[in-house]
């Protein structure tokens, strides 16, 4: 019976090491450990070994305690105790030392190794204190709250030395079995954040039937689980359990609507968001309008250019129409043909309509030029005052100064061939020789036909312009009529006899 009990326990202690090693990569850890965990349970201990002839019975009532504080999410010291009964046995024990865990969000495996305190009651024998050591290890079960955890069993291996006296030495190399309770206390670091979710919405404008997808993206879920969407719409029709749905918008209204998403991950991680979309009421397009050039003669062409946009992004299609004249063209661009249109503005229209039949329009002006009058007849050509000559008191003759003034005036008759010209003679009230005037001009004139060689037929004289002691000379261009006001023509034939 004996030897069946060691074995069993044998058989845990191998079991409880194998667990510790393979469970850290089989389940994730807790997020938030305990910094004090608190042991009280059952134990059974079979401590081997005999006193003289004694055998060391098995002791299957007992309890143990313990205490252990964590420095880190892994280690920690644990203070430990046990007390153990059986058939003339009597254990206690209160050791110190290291311990080792792996804490985890469903079982959670430890380890530790002890030194201490080790007492060891024979009946007939008394007891005997020693130095015990522990070293075992077990799994703790969580529960349904994250301070109270179940320990499934921890199996120790102890040993100690006792000495009763001569030839009653004992080496205790047993085995002992807890399970129990394990009350937790405080927490390593601050708690975590919880878990959150953010949704977004793509497109989030559409028209009606145009689908929209809404993804949510989690944050701070424990990334060892699997999660769980489920999705809820103001409006519209949503599918599907991923992290991305589609939602069918067909016969929605124009307006907002709110898409929802509830993520869980089976366990206490849940987290919501959601994110909204618009309906839009169809809009019609809109259309610019523009001619090159915007003036034209009667009977000239013009190139209408419109510019048409779908807010929606539809097909549009193109027309125009004209106020006078003829417009061809059903694209972007027209030609604007005026034969017959009436000098004055033009009115072109540009039409567009996208295939929902919504359409717009805009106007565009080209004006069509007056045709030009008739020219005006040429000015008749005017006399003009081209010079004067100034003679002395009482003298006809044309001294240095007057000849100087001829000269320009030869020239002038000479690069004007087809001009004229009139010299006016003139006396003052003080002279007294009525034929001064006239022999004033004729003189002038002689001048130009006997040294200029100007012919004397484009030369004509008067008298009786009241200028003084002077001769005027007048330019008279072809078609042109000289000045008679006051003056008279002079007898030529009748001064020269003078």
């Amino acid at each position: 019976m004996q030897l069946r009990s060691q074995r069993y326990a044998v058989l845990l202690l191998v079991a409880a090491f194998c667990s510790i090693l393979t469970l850290p990569f089989a389940v994730a850890q807790e997020t938030q450990p305990a910094k004090t965990e608190v042991f009280a349970g059952y134990a059974y201990l079979n401590p081997r070994g005999k006193v003289g002839t004694i055998r060391l019975q098995d002791a299957p009532k007992g309890f143990g305690l313990s205490s252990a504080y964590f420095f880190s999410r892994n280690w920690g010291f644990v203070l430990d105790g046990g007390a153990h009964f059986g058939d003339g046995l009597q254990v206690g024990t209160l050791t110190i030392g290291p311990q080792f865990r792996w804490p985890t969000e469903t079982v959670s495996p430890f380890g530790n190794f002890t030194v201490g305190w080790h007492r060891l009651g024979v009946d007939g024998l008394g007891t005997s204190d020693g130095v015990g050591i522990s070293t075992g290890g077990g799994f703790d079960l969580a529960t349904w709250s994250k301070r109270f955890n179940f320990r499934l069993f921890e199996a120790s291996y102890q040993y100690a030395h006792h000495n009763f006296g001569p030839g009653l030495r004992v080496d205790n190399s047993g085995i002992r079995l807890r399970t129990g309770v394990v009350l937790k206390f405080g927490q390593m670091g601050p708690p975590p954040p919880p878990p959150t979710a953010a949704c977004a919405a793509q497109p989030t404008e559409v028209m009606a039937g145009e689908p929209v997808s809404v993804t949510a993206t989690p944050s701070n879920f424990n990334p060892k689980r699997s999660l769980t969407y489920s999705w809820t719409a103001t409006g519209g029709k949503v599918s599907g359990s991923a992290a991305t749905t589609s939602v069918d918008t067909a016969d929605l209204q124009p307006g907002t609507y709110t898409v929802k998403s509830n993520i869980t991950d089976g366990k206490k991680g849940m987290a919501e968001c959601s994110a909204t979309f618009t309906v839009r009421a169809p809009r019609p397009p809109t259309i610019s309008c523009s001619a090159n050039p915007s003036t034209v003669k009667p009977g000239d062409s013009s190139t209408i250019t419109s510019q048409g946009s779908s807010p929606d992004g539809r097909t549009l299609t193109y027309s125009y129409s004209a106020s006078a004249g003829s417009i061809a063209g059903d694209g972007t661009s027209a030609t604007l043909n005026t034969a017959g249109a009436e000098a004055g503005p033009v009115t072109v229209t540009c039409n567009v309509k996208d295939d929902r039949n919504l359409s717009a329009s805009n106007t565009t002006s080209v004006n069509v030029e007056a045709p030009p009058p008739p020219p005006a007849p040429p000015a008749a050509p005017e006399a003009s005052r081209l010079n004067q000559i100034s003679f002395k008191k009482n003298s006809a003759r044309v001294d240095n100064a007057a000849k100087a003034i001829l000269d320009d005036v030869a020239l002038r008759m000479q690069r004007d061939a087809d001009a004229k010209i009139v010299i006016v003679g003139s006396n003052d009230a003080t002279e007294k020789a009525k034929a001064l005037p006239g022999q004033r001009a004729l003189n002038a004139k002689a001048y130009l036909v006997k040294e200029k060689g100007i012919d004397p037929s484009r030369i004509a004289v008067r008298q009786g312009a009241k200028e003084g002691t002077t001769a005027i000379i007048w330019l008279v261009p072809a078609g042109a009529t000289a000045p008679e006001d006051g003056t008279t023509t002079v007898n030529e034939p009748a001064a020269k006899r003078r």
